[in-house]
């Protein structure tokens, strides 16, 4: 039995209790002697135990006082610096910990265990190199410590060097196909490395030695989300959720995958669980926008986005959302501003600079739209209809050459749309190059026949002209 009785709490009922109630007891009895006077605890075993009920039950502040008496009465002792170390660590005291590693291995430079507590601290300070110099000691020391393997692959693994920490996760694996953590970090570094398929195989290994691990299930959910399975990541967030009900990254991805198959109530939903959770998320304030706007509901999409933008000023996306709500609900001038204040922070946005020009042009600011128009094309110039609305704009300001190229470009990008090649007939009539006009309406026509009774209304008189009498008997 213990010094202060206290591992046994495996009783039930009355008796659990009453040895709780006497370790509680103890525990004041020693903390009220450490504020009288340091030197009044002598007892070593008695001050070991209290330092890991504290550190086991993550009381790193009380720990630290009791490791710090014990060192005083054993300063000799290379496991009581690195539990003092740990204990720092935990704490966040990352320079500290290390000093403590330091003495810890002054004492004992042959413990492979106080190099790898050491490497991870360095971890946590982003000494990524000098981190990774520890795990190889500890492998020099003792090459087959699966611990310094892992903690190397942890470290490799949040430096962004995916490849290197598969190896290592795979090695394990290859040794020890139940080691559950490996096949958890493997899952996420496939992830990383976009190979969807070995990441799921992966996390379901995992799940199968720890069905209960929550953030496993939420992974999981994320690369299904990715390979564009909704039903199935929707199956894994429920579960993430059934293990722990407050989860709000489960609840706002739960929502993304209702978004995404036009669930747009049970996305909603899902968003405001999400903010029930955490009042100031950002993206999920954001999505709950555009669940809204979705639905036509533009009054509660613009108090989504405005709440979004009350807690991140320079959210472009929300002033998009915002702008395209005040858009729909032809309250131009504010849309303006909101498009204008989302290019000042986002610049290369093409769909941001299209919805502007569309704005632009149904403001009657005709020319003040070609600017937009021309930046779209100019950041995307594979998008066919940019360069078509582009054209049109141009030709019906008399840019007749311009828009000519313009129709050209749309053609490219889209030889397989018909109306690039009607637009580009109709510039072509205007040129008088009626030979080159009637073969883009042939195209057009092959590819639509609809653009053929377009066209006769269009233009009802063309039929006594030479050149389109056959085009339109056919």
């Amino acid at each position: 039995m213990s010094i202060l009785d206290f591992g046994g709490f495996d009783d039930e009922g009355d008796e659990e209790q009453g040895r709780k109630d006497r370790f509680e007891d103890e525990l004041k009895k020693y903390k009220d002697m450490l504020k009288d006077g340091a030197s009044k605890i002598t007892n070593i075993e008695a001050l070991e135990e209290i330092v890991n009920y504290y550190f086991d039950n993550e009381k790193y502040e009380e720990a630290l006082r009791f490791i710090t008496q014990l060192l005083t009465l054993v300063p000799y002792s290379a496991d009581n610096w690195q539990r003092k170390g740990l204990i720092l660590s935990n704490l966040s005291r990352f320079d500290e910990a290390l000093d403590a590693f330091d003495r810890a291995l002054n004492l004992n430079p042959v413990d492979p265990e106080i190099h790898v507590n050491k490497g991870i601290t360095l971890d946590d300070l982003g000494r990524t190199e000098d981190a990774l110099a520890c795990f190889e000691r500890a492998l020099e020391i003792d090459s087959a410590n699966d611990d310094a393997l892992f903690n190397k692959g942890i470290t490799l693994e949040k430096a962004g060097r995916y490849e290197e920490a598969l190896q290592i996760f795979r090695f394990i694996l290859d040794g020890n196909a139940a080691h559950k953590e490996a096949w958890y970090e493997a899952g996420y570094c496939y992830d990383y490395l976009e190979k969807p398929e070995e990441s799921l195989r992966c996390y379901d290994e995992h799940l199968k030695l720890d069905p209960y691990n929550y953030n496993a299930w939420y992974n999981r959910g994320i690369v299904l989300n990715r390979m564009l399975h909704y039903n199935t990541a929707l199956e894994s967030y429920e579960t993430a959720l059934a293990i722990r009900e407050e989860f709000p990254a489960a609840w706002y991805n739960r929502g993304n995958a209702f978004a995404n198959i036009g669930r747009l109530h049970d996305a909603i939903a899902c968003y405001k669980e999400t903010l029930r959770l955490e009042e100031k998320d950002v993206p999920a304030w954001h999505n709950l926008g555009n669940a809204y706007e979705e639905l036509g509901e533009y009054e509660e999409a613009i108090t989504c986005f405005t709440r979004a933008l009350r807690y991140d000023p320079e959210h472009y996306e929300s002033y998009f959302g915002r702008g395209s709500c005040y858009d729909a609900g032809e309250q131009y001038r504010r849309a303006l501003g909101d498009y204008n204040r989302a290019l000042t922070l986002c610049k290369d946005y093409p769909e941001l600079w299209y919805a502007k020009a569309d704005l632009l042009y149904n403001m009657g600011r005709v020319r003040d739209s070609l600017l937009s128009y021309r930046m779209v094309t100019r950041l995307d110039p594979t998008n066919f209809e940019a360069w078509l609305d582009y054209g049109e704009t141009l030709f019906e300001l008399g840019y007749l050459k311009q828009a000519l190229k313009a129709f050209d470009r749309s053609v490219e990008a889209n030889p397989h749309s018909a109306e690039p090649y009607y637009s580009r007939a109709k510039v072509l009539m205007v040129l008088n190059r009626q030979f080159e006009a009637v073969e883009s309406l042939k195209t057009s026509f092959r590819l639509d026949p609809q653009k053929r009774l377009d066209f006769e209304r269009e233009f009802p008189g063309v039929r006594s002209i030479r050149e389109f009498k056959s085009l339109l008997k056919r």
